[in-house]
């Protein structure tokens, strides 16, 4: 005999199957209310599906699994029920271990997959090995190099090289010459072209403001708004190629547990392309897309539409401004000058006064703000500009609960001088952050900013925990295994190699970190609610996304040093399997 809690789960579970055709119209027309991006169809009522694993962790943030280890999941890819296999006789029990689907809120879909199709250029040690790279993807792309195709990589560091790079370098190895190269930098802020290239723009290049044309040892790399000018004659890959990236993308985030991202800068022409691919099988993961004007920081309302997929597939209803640039290429705007290089402050690609306006014009147009800001001077104009929009969009409410409402966001929230974080708190403006980001830069992060700036400002987490970060990974900047930042966030030690930087190696600033628990917080939940997808995601629980992903082992059981080796069993979005590693897993 079962117990009385078995029993009363038992006779719960099936008076809710009976229940069901009538509990479903209810239930979904109280959604249809709470959440525009479900609509009921009463000819999708069927059955739900039933599943159970060795466990279930309905929240990702706490260890506790409530008891539970099944869920149902609706015709509409919903979950209905989350139960013990105890109150239903027979339950197959299957492999694994059960976790919400897990989010990147902060990466970039349509790179991610062109990088996946170009030269990998990530963690090159001398300009002869990324000769050699080159030389490797020229000969495996038949047609790439030309006039017409542009051959593309990403991954370089001019601090693995020595220096930053020129057009000579590329032009004296016999097997590029002539060819057309755009290769960014690892944190895509810098492009390094090949001479072909160089012969295309004017021979006089005047200075860029918020940008950089390096032309010392000599010239082939352009940073931030000075990369503008090269983009503008590289050939755009045409609609097909770029449907081939994003399938090829979602495969790949599937494969490590990704259910869903934040789009963090979507041209409108590729909105609209996103908005057709959703209604077809080639798009599996959720998408929540910042619109980015197609000239950069600029206000473009007739041309972008807010999205709502009534399956939660892709959601328009954020915007992506720029305040500065990175921090490895000196482009962050700070308030003092850099301690490596006293010359400069980095750069500002719009003034303080610009960055309000827009905030205040979309934020008026219905749109949430994401001000993409990384050194403390940049971060310092994007509360402003926020604050400022709060106030016209909220007269005679707080700044706080204004925000509430409209969860204003800075992307990246790298460098932030103490008196801006408690501005950011009392207001509540979200930070998105990228725990991987730190653990890449620590090894150089210090010279760059000195001691004391680094230890008050600079990659913090714990202290902004309690405005529920967005974590994420920028990938194709970073991988996007979010094991790989849960471990970085854990450990602040780099998830490649296990390491702090010396003198830290095990692990740099560990004042700032997060427990796992936090970490994975802001990889569900965090995430959600910076998508306005509270309760909907991140979440195994009646009427979330059924959205989950399966584990060998529990996550509680596993040491933080093996996190970053953590793979993914299998991937659910909407009740169906994107991704088995085993085949024989079937859709179920």
């Amino acid at each position: 005999m079962p117990s009385s809690a078995a029993t009363i789960l038992w006779w719960g579970f099936r008076l809710s199957l009976l229940a069901w055709c009538i509990a479903v119209v209810i239930r979904l027309g109280h959604q249809q209310q709470q959440h525009p991006l479900l609509t009921f169809n009463p000819e999708s009522i069927s059955p739900p599906r039933t599943f159970c694993y060795q466990s279930v962790r309905p929240d990702a943030a706490t260890t506790s699994t409530k008891g539970v280890d099944c869920f149902a999941v609706g015709a509409d890819g919903t979950f209905v029920g989350v139960f013990n296999s105890e109150s239903v006789d027979g339950a197959e029990v299957r492999k694994g271990h059960v976790l919400p689907g897990l989010w990147d809120g902060h990466g970039h879909l349509i790179p991610y997959g062109e990088f996946l199709h170009s030269a990998d250029l990530f963690g090159s040690e001398s300009l002869g090995e990324i000769r050699d790279r080159l030389a490797a993807y020229l000969d495996g792309n038949p047609g790439a190099g030309t006039r017409a195709e542009w051959a593309r990589g990403i991954g370089w560091d001019q601090m693995a090289l020595g220096g930053m790079p020129t057009a000579d370098v590329l032009e004296g190895d016999e097997r590029l010459k002539g060819r057309f190269f755009m290769l960014d930098r690892v944190d895509v802020h810098c492009t390094w072209v090949s001479q072909a290239v160089l012969d295309l723009l004017p021979e006089d290049l005047p200075d860029i403001p918020g940008g950089e044309i390096v032309r010392s040892p000599g010239m082939g790399v352009f940073c931030d708004n000075a990369m503008d000018m090269v983009v503008g004659l590289w050939p755009k890959p045409s609609v097909q190629r770029k449907k081939e990236f994003v399938k090829s993308a979602m495969e790949e985030l599937h494969k490590v547990g990704i259910v869903g991202m934040h789009d963090a800068g979507v041209l409108p022409t590729d909105i609209a392309m996103y908005d057709e691919m959703s209604q077809t099988d080639d798009w599996t993961l959720r998408v929540y897309a910042m619109i980015e004007c197609k000239e950069r920081n600029t206000f473009c309302p007739d041309d972008v539409v807010k999205v709502s997929q009534e399956s939660g597939l892709l959601s328009v209803r954020s915007v992506k401004l720029f305040a500065d640039g990175a921090l490895g290429s000196w482009g962050s705007a700070m308030i003092l000058p850099y301690s490596d290089r006293p010359d400069t402050t980095g750069s500002l690609l719009v003034n303080a006064s610009t960055l309000t306006s827009l905030t205040k014009s979309w934020s008026l147009a219905g749109f949430q703000v994401n001000i993409h800001a990384i050194g403390d001077l940049a971060n310092r104009y994007a509360i402003d500009a926020m604050e400022a929009a709060l106030a016209d969009l909220c007269p005679g409410e707080t700044l706080a609960a204004c925000q509430a409402q409209h969860r204003f966001r800075i992307e990246h929230s790298q460098i932030i001088h103490p008196a801006d974080q408690a501005r950011m708190r009392a207001v509540g403006i979200i930070p998105s952050i990228q725990p991987t980001h730190a653990t890449s830069d620590m090894m150089y992060a210090e010279r760059r900013l000195g001691e004391e700036r680094t230890r008050t400002e600079a990659y913090r987490m714990r202290s902004l925990l309690d405005l529920h970060p967005v974590l994420g990974s920028d990938f194709p900047v970073e991988p996007p295994n979010p094991f790989e930042g849960i471990y970085a966030a854990v450990t602040r030690r780099n998830p490649h190699t296990g390491r702090g930087p010396p003198g830290a190696e095990d692990g740099w600033h560990l004042e700032e970190a997060l427990s796992v628990g936090e970490a994975l917080g802001g990889f569900t939940k965090g995430a959600a609610r910076g998508a306005f997808l509270e309760g909907w995601a991140g979440v195994i629980q009646e009427g979330a996304f059924a959205d989950w992903i399966v584990l060998d082992e529990p996550l509680e059981g596993i040491g933080a040093e093996e996190l970053r080796h953590v793979k993914v069993r299998e991937t659910w979005v909407g009740g169906k399997l994107v991704y088995p590693r085993d085949e024989e897993v079937g859709d179920l």
